[in-house]
Order: C-alpha cells, then sequence, then structure tokens
C-alpha cells in the first residue's frame, strides 16, 4: 500500500484502537501500520490480543485442564506471535522472541497454579498475556515502516479496583498518571499499550471484562482530553443491521452519540455501550472503520450529525431471559416492586427492560452469549417465590428499533407490528426512549423479524 502523508494540526491527538482481527498475523499489522503512519494524529495506538489468543487464555484460565494440553495451548499461543516476528529483521525478531518466550514461561506457571486451584485473580492474569504479547510486537512494526512506535505498559497508569474479571477503573487517578506518564512520551513517538487490562492497589493483574478494550481506549482518549478515537475493526463501519442477517444493510456514514449508545445496549458488536461514555463526557468524536479496507471511510459518532431519520437500524441480541413475576398483593399495594429489586440487587443482577399490570411484572435479563447456565438461578427464583407466582423463559431475543423521535412520530408502533403480523410478539417497550422501540419474540422467529423489519423500514435505501 502506498502512504501518502496525512497533514493534521500540530495539537491534534488520535487515540486509535484495533482490534484482534486487525493484529491478527503480520499482513494486518502491516495494515495497521500504514494506517498510524497515513495520519500524524495517531499518538497512542490501543491493541487486542491477536486473533485466537484469547480464546486459548480463557482455557487456560479454567480448572482442571491437563498438562499435556496446557503445554499444547502455550505452544500454539507461541506460534500465533512468532509468525508475525519472523517478517521482522533478525535482531528485532529474535529480541522480541526472547520476550515472548520468557512471558510464555511465566504464563505456564500461571496456568498449572490455576489448574490446580482456580481463582479468578489467576484468571485475569492469564487473560492479560494476550495483550501484552500484541503491544509488544505491534510497536515493532510499527519501527519496521519508519514510525517511532514504543510499548507501554498500560498498568502503570490504568488503576483500578480488585473486582477481578470486571475492574473498574480509578478515573481520577487514570487522568492524574496519564498526565504525569503518559503524555510526556506522546510528543515524539507514537506509543502502543494494551486494552482491557488494569492494575489493582495490590499489584495484581485485573481485567475490565466484555468489551474492555475498546473501553480502555476511551478512557484514554477522555483522561488525554484526545481530538478523536479511532475503532478499527474487520468491517466498514456500523450497518443499519446486521449484515449477516440481511445482505440489504448499509453502513452508516455518520450517527449521533445517543443512537450508537442504543444500538450498542441492544446488541450492536461493533461497539460496547461502555465505550462511549467517556466520550460523551468530553464529546470526543468517534470513528469506527475497517482496518483490512480503510480507504472505504467508515462511521462517524457525534454528539450532533446532520441526519436524524426516524429509522436508524435494527440491533438485534439473543440469549433473553424473560421472568414474569404475578401477586394479587401488588393490587393498589406499596413496597412490592422494592421487594422484587432488592432480591434482583443482592443477587447482582440487572434488569434489561420491565413491563407491569396490575397484578404481574415482566422483566428480561440479558445472558452472556456461550453460557450454559442461566443468570436467573433456582436460588434466585426461589427467593422470589416467597413474595409470589414467577415464571422464567428462556430461548428469546430481543430486536431493538432504533431511530429518532421515536415516542413522538405517528404510525410507529402500526408500521412495525404490521410488518411482523404472523410473528409472535412478546414484553413491548415504548415510549420510554425517543431513540429505541424493543420487544421480545421467539429465537426461532429472531432472523426473519430482522429481516422483515429492514425490508420495510429501510426500502428505500
Amino acid at each position: 500500500m502506498k502512504i501518502e502523508q496525512t497533514n493534521t494540526p500540530e495539537n491534534a491527538l488520535t487515540v486509535a484502537k484495533f482490534g484482534g482481527t486487525s493484529v491478527a498475523d503480520y499482513e494486518a499489522m502491516l495494515r495497521c501500520a500504514s494506517i498510524i503512519k497515513n495520519d500524524t494524529s495517531n499518538r497512542l495506538v490501543v491493541v487486542s490480543a491477536s486473533a485466537g489468543v484469547t480464546n486459548y487464555l480463557v482455557r487456560l484460565g479454567q480448572k482442571d485442564v491437563p498438562a499435556a494440553e496446557q503445554a499444547e495451548i502455550v505452544a500454539n499461543i507461541r506460534a500465533i506471535q512468532v509468525n508475525i516476528t519472523q517478517h521482522l529483521a533478525n535482531d528485532v525478531e529474535a529480541s522480541l522472541n526472547q520476550e515472548i518466550d520468557s512471558l510464555l514461561s511465566e504464563l505456564t506457571k500461571y496456568a498449572a497454579t490455576q489448574s490446580a486451584e482456580h481463582t479468578t485473580k489467576t484468571a485475569d492474569a492469564i487473560l492479560a498475556f494476550g495483550e501484552q504479547f500484541s503491544s509488544r510486537i505491534f510497536a515493532q512494526v510499527l519501527q519496521s515502516v519508519g514510525v517511532a512506535g514504543e510499548y507501554f505498559n498500560v498498568q502503570e497508569i490504568m488503576k483500578t479496583n480488585s473486582l477481578f474479571g470486571k475492574a473498574v477503573v480509578e478515573l481520577i487517578e487514570l487522568d492524574k498518571l496519564c498526565g504525569k506518564i503518559l503524555a510526556p512520551k506522546l510528543t515524539d513517538k507514537v506509543i502502543v499499550t494494551q486494552g482491557f487490562i488494569g492494575q489493582d492497589a495490590d499489584g495484581n493483574t485485573t481485567t475490565l471484562g466484555r468489551g474492555g478494550s475498546d473501553y480502555s481506549a476511551a478512557l484514554l482518549a477522555e483522561a488525554l482530553k484526545a481530538s478523536n478515537l479511532s475503532v478499527w475493526t474487520d468491517v466498514v463501519g456500523i450497518f443499519t443491521t446486521d449484515p449477516r442477517i440481511t445482505d440489504q444493510a448499509r453502513a452508516i456514514k455518520e450517527i449521533s452519540f445517543g443512537e450508537a449508545a442504543e444500538m450498542a445496549t441492544f446488541g450492536a458488536k461493533i461497539l460496547h455501550p461502555a465505550t462511549l461514555i467517556p466520550a460523551m463526557r468530553c464529546n470526543i468524536p468517534v470513528f469506527v472503520g475497517s482496518s483490512k479496507e480503510p480507504e472505504k471511510g467508515g462511521t462517524q459518532i457525534m454528539k450532533k450529525v446532520d441526519s436524524t431519520p426516524t429509522y436508524r437500524s435494527i440491533a438485534l441480541r439473543r440469549e433473553q431471559t424473560l421472568v414474569t413475576v404475578k401477586s394479587p398483593a401488588m393490587l393498589h399495594a406499596s413496597g412490592f416492586l422494592a421487594k422484587v429489586f432488592g432480591i434482583l440487587a443482592k443477587h447482582e443482577l440487572s434488569v434489561d427492560l420491565i413491563t407491569t399490570s396490575e397484578i404481574s411484572v415482566a422483566l428480561t435479563f440479558d445472558n452472556p452469549v456461550g453460557s450454559t447456565q442461566s443468570i436467573i438461578t433456582n436460588t434466585v427464583v426461589a427467593e422470589l417465590e416467597q413474595l409470589c407466582e414467577v415464571t422464567v423463559e428462556h430461548g428469546l431475543s430481543l430486536v431493538a428499533v432504533i431511530g429518532n423521535g421515536l415516542n413522538r412520530a405517528h404510525g410507529v408502533g402500526q408500521k412495525v407490528f404490521d410488518t411482523l403480523a404472523g410473528i409472535n410478539v412478546r414484553l413491548i417497550c415504548h415510549g420510554a426512549s425517543a431513540n429505541n422501540l424493543c420487544f421480545l419474540v421467539e429465537e426461532a422467529d429472531a432472523n426473519p423479524t430482522v429481516e422483515k423489519l429492514h425490508r420495510s423500514l429501510f426500502a428505500s435505501l
């Protein structure tokens, strides 16, 4: 790829985040390096683990993994990384491979400990290795194309609590340490660091949970008062719906923070909802594009956009659980819902949607994709049954129509539900938000529902 240098304002600062597929192999990393070199505002790079590595690390973080399997996994991880380093200069390759082998030796010890005695603390320590590999390697790939790339351990500044697996970042500390440690490095170098990981007050490695890499990048952009945040992935921006469901899906040129947040909340995979919170706080524009095809542009997410259509997109979130609680004691009684939500809070359960009638309440819960057990356990049900009759239903999907002014536009409900004649629609939420209308359908009806709605609502595209 021919690289043409882009002139940018001297004080412009872009934080660029690259996902796992973007740093999967040498060719992918080289494309990312070209993106960085092509825009001099790119001063901080946040990387995920190379594609496939995190899955291996998740397995190593489990209990009772046989020693032979542990060794095989470590060998597979090494193969992914050295398949990249082999393309670099001999001295660079040798130095990197030495670092990788040292890290792998440490990883092997953690895996053996974890297999014998599983802890969430050790699981986090294991999961963090992927980003440590990719960030070291990508810094050297940058140098190979003439960019002054330098590795930086984000744990020096990303301080968190000790809630392993979903650690909470100490924002005031991050802001202070970014100004003291990280910002001075950005004047003459491109710093490469890790997403997803942090460190607690005792020096233990922590992880920020699902969507942690994007969220890390957004937090760093906020602390550094960046001009932009670029999220590079394997798709050309945000689409009107999942293009795997319908080939009629189209890329969106620009979208507001509110719309993007709704899309992320209700199942769009491109961005995790938490990513947008720091950007919205400081009004930092977010760009989403494909590192494979950067010339095709992407989606700009901003506070204000020129276009505010009634219908912007359709999001789909699978693996939903519907819980209905019913009791005549609710009728004209106070405190009943407080008791129900008290039980849910006790078990750290977050309710997504809620609808009520005189004597019943329907609640939805999001199950982690791939989970083998519902988050609504028998214990939770038993405690709720002390108050009321409880029904739990699985195998549902949440469909959300995202747009603007949906709570005021005439005919929205009619158009949506006339389109879905013949499909059994469950719990419906409309009016609470100007940006969404959402409902549940059976999992088997999820894709046909999205297809029909997209054909109806976006026919003019």
